[in-house]
């Protein structure tokens, strides 16, 4: 019996070992793929979550502001043509 335990308890090691390997090069292209990705992003010119809701921002309140200023310009051309 013992030269068969022997046998399973180095297949059971080497397992062990070659999942941990697996797992080693799993994190090392992980991190790679990520660095590519990080510097592919910086190298375009994206804008921020927070620019972009800024710039939306004051997108929506020109819109307002223009659709007041013409009920406005209506409303004063209406009085010259009375």
């Amino acid at each position: 019996m013992q030269p068969g335990n022997k046998f399973f308890d180095d297949m059971s090691k080497l397992m062990t070992n070659a999942m941990g390997v697996a797992q080693g090069a799993k994190t090392e292209a992980e991190t790679a793929m990520k660095g590519l990705i990080d510097r592919w992003m910086a190298d375009r010119d994206f804008v921020t979550r927070e620019e972009f809701d800024a710039v939306r921002a004051m997108a929506q309140k020109a819109r307002e502001e223009n659709t007041t200023l013409a009920a406005r310009v209506a409303a004063l051309e209406a009085k010259l043509n009375t």
